[in-house]
């Protein structure tokens, strides 16, 4: 019977644990998302105020992008994530990153606008969305993930 209570402590304190995980991942992705809404909104008015005077909309999305990154840098790392580390890695973490996000949200408009012909502001707005839900993920395991910390690290 004292292995029995033995195991349940064992999987409650583990059940505890993924529940406390999933408590700060949820908490991540809502400071996240507040942080991506109200900058990609304004980013995206921005974008279609510009596009209406007939410039481009891959030089558009690009300078917009990288404003847009460089402020969203700030309120991830500070809001979203609570960063504590090195600002220089997780700055070219976070560069390293968005190239590779704007890579992706590049070819979504080459692929849809170009070569398909779907217009440029659906393509974009839906765009927004995928790259989107791509960073949170490599920002929250990568660029301003937590260090790991062994058993043997532990006090």
């Amino acid at each position: 019977m004292a292995k029995q209570g033995l195991v349940w402590r064992f999987l409650s304190a583990g059940s505890w644990l993924v529940t406390e995980k999933a408590k700060s991942s949820a908490a991540q992705l809502f400071r996240y998302c507040a942080v991506g809404i109200l900058s990609n909104a304004a980013g995206y008015l921005v974008y279609l105020s510009i596009t209406s005077f007939w410039v481009a909309p891959k030089l558009t999305m690009t300078v917009l992008y990288g404003v847009g990154a460089t402020i969203g840098y700030v309120g991830n790392r500070n809001l979203t994530f609570a960063h504590t580390g090195s600002s220089l890695g997780s700055g070219v973490r976070y560069s390293i990153a968005h190239c590779v996000g704007y890579c992706l949200n590049l070819g979504l408009l080459v692929l849809f606008v170009d070569n398909f012909g779907y217009p440029h502001q659906v393509v974009q707005a839906i765009a927004i969305f995928v790259v989107a839900a791509f960073l949170f993920l490599v920002f929250k395991f990568y660029v301003f993930a937590r260090p790991v910390t062994s058993a043997a690290q532990k006090p």
